[in-house]
């Protein structure tokens, strides 16, 4: 049977070209789905918990759980990627994910707290593989354009997570008819959403983009002279982590804190003061609008044209009462 993997490099570079078209529209269509599926539980999951509960105090709870569910769905998704493909590894965390919203809405109607945290457990795994799943489309992108590929599927996810919190009314009105809180509504959009995710990628997502870029990996020849197919070894091995990777996961922690916070008790804040189910739906899709879109302006300022790194950081920042901070930026030097 003809292999185009053992054919040369033209031909590998037209498999290549042919599967990344394949998977980013894919991976486009899921991340619409999935920003959907995120976007609406967020935005009523702390007014849930007010009203199952009986106080502001508990609003965040729901919060707190997604997030662990999420952080040790990260795991499970990213090890079974690993090892079997992206196919397996988001389809399943996305169909998880829906049966936890599911869960979600049993809890609300059974008015079980205890079920309600168990559920937004499992929800949480939808959004681990949510933000896993832009990185399905960037497996086999050239150098040069793995940067637009991931902002192209952060883009997709605007697009669901602005839809999905302004369909808050008419969610609420169907739960309302099935028996359910009102609040309950947004759970079934995340639920049908999640599902319907999971299900296109467990389907369409073949050949699978992680598989096929290791096989096209060991298919070329290696750049020391050895045969293809023989295993590579990394050329240096830097003890403990790299002060960059430090500096980024302080920032990316003390910003999730403050952005949690802000997205928890903001729909608890315009409901204490009267204000409807859709409009805190429009302020949760701008807010997530602002988090994605700009992803647009940072891949260019980021990228160079042939892949390589321009990253800018700030050289000096400077602060008084009553002035604006200002922060001057520098490049960072190119390695050598």
């Amino acid at each position: 049977m003809h292999d185009p993997l053992a054919t040369g490099e033209d031909a590998r570079d037209r498999l290549r070209a042919a599967v990344q078209r394949r998977t980013l529209q894919v991976v486009v269509a899921t991340q619409v789905l999935g920003g959907a599926g995120l976007a609406a539980g967020v935005t009523v999951g702390a007014l849930l918990a007010k009203d199952m509960l009986g106080g502001d105090a508990y609003a965040g709870l729901p919060a707190a759980v997604l997030t662990l569910g999420s952080a040790l769905t990260a795991l499970v998704v990213g090890r079974v990627s690993q090892r079997h493909g992206r196919r397996y590894g988001l389809g399943g965390g996305f169909l998880v994910g829906g049966a936890g919203a599911v869960g979600v809405v049993v809890a609300a109607r059974a008015d079980s707290a205890l079920l309600l945290f168990a559920a937004l457990l499992a929800y949480g795994a939808g959004t681990a593989t949510n933000l896993q799943a832009r990185y399905a489309g960037t497996d086999l992108a050239v150098p040069s354009r793995r940067g637009r590929a991931a902002s192209i599927a952060m883009v997709s996810t605007t697009l669901g997570a602005v839809v999905g919190p302004n369909l808050v009314d008419p969610m609420s009105r169907v739960a309302t008819a099935w028996g359910a809180p009102a609040l309950a509504g947004p759970f079934i959009l995340a639920a049908a959403a999640y599902l319907a995710a999971g299900t296109t990628l467990s389907v369409l997502l073949h050949p699978d983009p992680l598989l096929l870029a290791e096989r096209l990996r060991l298919a070329a020849p290696d750049d020391s002279g050895a045969p293809a197919g023989t295993p590579r070894r990394p050329t240096a091995r830097v003890a403990g982590l790299p002060r960059g990777v430090l500096a980024g996961g302080v920032v990316m922690v003390v910003a999730q804190v403050v952005m949690t916070a802000i997205m928890t008790m903001t729909p608890v804040h315009m409901r204490d003061h009267d204000h409807s189910l859709g409009a805190v739906g429009m302020v949760i899709g701008v807010h997530i609008a602002a988090m994605y879109l700009p992803s647009l302006v940072t891949v260019r300022s980021s990228t160079g044209s042939d892949g390589s790194r321009w990253p800018w950081r700030p050289a000096s920042c400077s602060w008084r009462p009553g002035w604006p901070a200002r922060c001057s930026a520098r490049p960072s030097p190119r390695p050598s």
